[in-house]
């Protein structure tokens, strides 16, 4: 055995050795590598699910790196900055951010900016010109819609619960005065019960449904604003034996409601375009990597879905289960 035969067993121990301990780089860290993490609301909805399929194809069609990631439940704000604070100290090339809140997010994401990393919106953006764009939804426009579909169908009166997420997030804001101010100004006979915030939680959603139904017996219907909102609101109007009662109107996806619509129990919801979402930000991170110009927002577009459509193929492309 010659010392050169030796030697390369010496360098083949050291590198097994080192895989071995677990001691590998960062996504951010491989050469060559464009790192962008991705950090979303929360992981716990079929929503995020589809928005993370459509961040991970595209960064293949790119060929970079993704680490998509998000807190337990979309009340953990604070579990959210510190995973924002973990993937500053990684200096990624950029960074795709959907915020639980509008304005706690903007102290670090001045951070990136002064490094110059991109910060690209999505879902949820920041009250801030940071976010060099943001990938998202029109929500004041879609809750609006929303809003028509339940005046037409309790005939323009009565009274209407509205359970949302949360009153912190672009989404949440948005998606209460879309649908709240839409009903104040075109229908002066409804009665907007509410809005009450439920986390996006199903559980403590249907509470508050169950509440409002107990404290107004003569309600018509209920706005669910986000997946786990407007489960909640079908889950109440099941355990309450209300079904067919109420008009139930959601938001997102998922099979769940898609069940309720199919069954009669839900009359409709307003469907974004997750998959869209989750491509659009891992592009636009891209194009900002390369100093490529980008319009402040991009529209990644919402339908309305109800059983009489729901099968359309252009519905289904936007649908997830």
């Amino acid at each position: 055995m010659n010392k050169r035969f030796l030697s390369m067993v010496g360098v083949v121990a050291l590198v097994v050795g080192a895989c071995g301990s677990g001691a590998s780089p960062s996504a951010g860290e491989s050469a060559g590598t464009t790192y962008i993490p991705i950090i979303s609301k929360g992981f716990q909805h079929q929503f995020w699910q589809a928005v993370k399929q459509g961040a991970e194809q595209q960064a293949t069609k790119e060929g970079v790196t993704v680490n998509f990631q998000g807190p337990e439940n979309e009340s953990q704000v604070d579990k959210q900055m510190e995973m924002l604070q973990a993937e500053y100290n990684k200096k990624p090339q950029a960074i795709c951010f959907a915020a639980l809140d509008s304005k706690a997010a903007i102290p670090l994401l001045q951070k990136f900016k002064d490094a110059n990393i991109p910060v690209v919106g999505f879902d949820s953006g920041v009250d801030s010109d940071i976010p060099v764009t943001t990938a998202a939804t029109d929500n004041i426009a879609a809750a609006a819609l929303a809003a028509d579909k339940m005046a037409e169908a309790i005939g323009g009166s009565g009274k209407v619960g509205v359970i949302i997420h949360d009153q912190t997030s672009r989404t949440g804001i948005d998606r209460t005065n879309g649908f709240v101010d839409q009903i104040k100004s075109k229908y002066p006979n409804i009665q907007i019960i509410g809005p009450q915030y439920g986390g996006g939680d199903q559980l403590k959603s249907a509470d508050l449904a169950k509440a409002m139904i107990q404290a107004n017996p003569d309600i018509k219907g209920f706005f669910g604003g986000n997946e786990g909102s407007a489960i909640g609101v079908v889950n109440a109007v099941k355990e309450l034996n209300m079904s067919g009662k109420l008009t139930v109107i959601g938001y997102d996806s998922g099979q769940a409601q898609i069940d309720a619509i199919n069954s009669g129990l839900m009359l409709g919801a307003i469907t974004q375009n997750p998959i869209g979402i989750g491509e659009q930000c891992v592009a636009a991170a891209v194009k900002a990597i390369k100093g490529e110009s980008l319009p402040k927002t991009i529209d990644t577009g919402f339908f309305w879905y109800d059983k009489s459509n729901i099968n359309d193929p252009q519905i289904q492309a936007v649908l997830y289960k």
